[in-house]
Formats: C-alpha cells, structure tokens, sequence
C-alpha cells in the first residue's frame, strides 16, 4: 500500500482534493515553491527517517509549514512527506537541467574559481544570461554549458542513463549521484527520458506492461523482486544500485537472480517492458 507516501494530508492538513474522503482541520489549495539547495532529504515524519530525496530547482506543493518543517507533495512523481523549509524557495519555473552525472555551480564564468556548490543529474535551473562557456542562474551563479539541456529535451536511453551512474555509491532513499537506491536509480533513468515513474520500486512495478519471464527481457526492462528493482542492459545483463556492492554495478541477470533467491530474498516477482522503442515510442 502506497498509504501516507501518496496522500496530501497528515494530522494538520490535508490538500482540498481529499475533502469529503480524510478528516483534516483544515482543507488547503497549497503554496507551490522549488527546492533552493542541491540536495534535500525528504522526511517520512518532521526530523524523521529519509524516504526520498529532492533535487535542486524541483516542484513542490507546500501544504504546511510548522516548526521549521514543510509538509508538501513532490510535483514530479506525488511523492508526500518533510523537508526542512529552510531547504525551500520561492517557485521558479526551471529553463534547463543537468544532464551530466554531476556539475558545479560557480560565482564567476570562471571554471578555475572555487565553486559554490555541487548538483547532481537532474537537477532544475532557471537560466536568465548566456556566456560563451556558461549559463547564468536566476541567482547569479554559473553552470558550465555542456553540462545542460532544455527543459523538455530528453534522452532517449534509459539504460544509457543508468550507466551514467555506475560506481555510484548505495544510499537508501538516495536520489543523486552522491548516492542512490534501486528505486532512485530506475526513476532518475526513466524521468531522464519523458517517461514519469513513482519513487518507490512497490509503485514502479505497475509501470508498463508484464513480460513472460527473463528470455523476454531487453534494453531498458525491469525485473523486480519483493523491495528491488533492476534494469536490464540487453538479454544478458542488467545494472542496479544494490547493497550487495553497495553501489551501482552491472551484473550477468541469470547471476543475479541466483545470489538474490541465495540470500533469501526469492525469485524475481515481475518483469516489465516500460520503454518500447529506444527511439521514442514509449
């Protein structure tokens, strides 16, 4: 059950849609802000354990703010919980994306400068001035242009996008390259590429439709198991954040589906085709 991750409502407050469905004290429409840091842990209670994370410049619903937590709605996949409201800014719509692995944000168009900070793959900037080798943030900063796309120029591989990460180290609810988890690797490939996908690998598993078994298997294929998920790369392989190596590796699937049922945690309980031409078709 997706339960709490996927309902705008806690004990404070709930989002107007659910009026007539939850009790709430008060009904709310919501404040939309962006994400203003790098990297924000997003929080199953107030100070509580990481269920996901936030990148830079993404979408939220603020639905409360109290004792210097936000109760909010992630826009991209629905995902509900905290984070801390320092974390938080005013709504920009984003202009671009990081499309590389990580970058930097620098004071000056200078890559020789100290930077400021450091942003992970996907993360979402508002860009207002161009430079001959950097773009310029709403916020004075500057990113260095390979490093960028438009928003709404997407890739075309999710597999592709999951080797971008190899080596990766695991981090449970990780969302970035400074670490990520099962769930977190499949969603940053499939977003990476127009294709919206939930947060968890339980919701994952309704994504697409079902194949027979692993000799259907192709490029950009899940293969799920009770609280994992992998990618497949061809017939022979897949890549996955797993704690097993704790990163990101690539691993033969006939393998893989033997260590896992080894250490007890059973067979794979679904394969999926998301993706169903490279070229675009989805």
């Amino acid at each position: 059950m997706t339960g709490r991750r996927l309902t705008p409502a806690n004990d404070r407050v709930a989002h107007v849609s659910l009026k007539g469905s939850v009790a709430a004290a008060r009904f709310v429409e919501g404040e939309a802000a962006s994400v203003a840091v790098p990297l924000a842990d997003l929080l199953a209670a107030p100070g509580g354990a990481r269920d996901r994370q936030l990148l830079m410049g993404d979408e939220v619903l603020v639905l409360d703010r109290h004792e210097g937590f936000a109760f909010l709605r992630s826009a991209k996949d629905g995902y509900c919980g905290y984070v801390a409201e320092a974390a938080l800014g005013p709504f920009h719509a984003p202009t671009h994306w990081i499309a590389t692995p990580a970058s930097h944000l620098y004071p000056a168009p200078d890559m020789k400068r100290r930077e400021v900070a450091g942003v992970s793959f996907g993360a979402r900037l508002t860009i207002t001035a161009e430079h001959p080798k950097f773009l310029e943030t709403d916020g004075g900063l500057f990113v260095p242009r390979p490093h960028l796309r438009p928003m709404g120029q997407v890739m075309d591989d999710p597999a592709g996008v999951a080797e971008m990460f190899l080596g990766t180290p695991y981090l449970w609810g990780g969302n970035s390259r400074a670490g990520l988890d099962c769930s977190g690797l499949v969603q940053a490939s499939l977003l990476a590429c127009g294709i919206g996908c939930p947060g968890d690998s339980d919701m994952q598993a309704a994504l697409g439709g079902p194949l027979d078994g692993p000799e259907a298997l192709r490029r950009g294929d899940l293969i799920f198991w009770k609280g994992h998920v992998a990618m497949a790369l061809d017939p022979a392989r897949l890549i996955h954040a797993n704690a097993f190596r704790m990163a990101v590796a690539i691993e033969g699937i006939p393998e893989a589906i033997a260590r896992i049922e080894g250490q007890g945690d059973g067979p794979p309980t679904a394969f999926r085709r998301v993706v169903y031409s490279i070229s675009g078709l989805r």
